[in-house]
């Protein structure tokens, strides 16, 4: 009788361990959020901490106009920063307005050209595009050309102020876009003039 239990007693012992081991497992279900433990070396989280933002904060930000990770791909905050500065600076730059047939510019002209410098100056990486434009006279060959004209003077007269070259670009229009659509000699005069647009 004795043989036979110290037999079975191994066999009891590893049952005992098994069942013993088995006990100690948590059953997780699937829906069930994993349990958090904190080990010696893990401090919990405290409400100092910050934490990320929730998904509908996010959402809230976007909705706000706050610039999001998507609209600011391959811009630096100075660059998203100084967006709306572009429009206030080509309010500010203003038209150099010539004479007729003209692309010389007077002392009206060149007073102008050095206002708009110093606007300029204030952003020195922004690039300018002058466009010269014409009154409805001439032909359209004409016009084109004179505009180009007058926008390479100004062009000019910029850069051998200190404008780097390569901040500047020329474009004519020619008579295509009148600033004033009336055909008598005060629209003519507001037409023949070059405009400065910031790129």
């Amino acid at each position: 009788m004795k043989k036979s239990i110290y037999r079975f007693l191994p066999v009891l012992l590893v049952a005992t361990l098994a069942f013993a081991g088995c006990a100690k497992q948590q059953v997780i279900k699937k829906d069930e959020p994993l349990p958090t433990s904190v080990t010696r070396n893990e401090t919990p989280a405290t409400s100092s901490q910050v934490s990320p933002p929730l998904p509908s904060e996010k959402n809230d930000k976007a909705a706000k106009g706050a610039p999001t990770q998507q609209q600011g791909v391959g811009m630096t905050q100075q660059d998203l920063a100084a967006q709306p500065v572009k429009a206030d600076l080509e309010k500010t730059l203003n038209k150099v307005y010539f004479n007729l047939d003209s692309y010389a510019l007077d002392d009206a002209a060149r007073s102008v050209l050095t206002k708009n410098l110093e606007i300029l100056q204030k952003d020195p990486l922004r690039k300018i595009r002058i466009e010269g434009h014409c009154d409805e006279r001439g032909s359209d060959e004409y016009n084109l050309a004179l505009g180009e004209r007058r926008a390479q003077a100004a062009a000019r007269y910029l850069s051998a102020l200190g404008v780097a070259p390569e901040r500047l670009s020329v474009i004519s229009y020619g008579k295509e876009k009148p600033a004033d659509p009336g055909h008598d000699e005060k629209a003519w005069r507001l037409n023949r003039r070059d405009e400065f647009i910031v790129q």
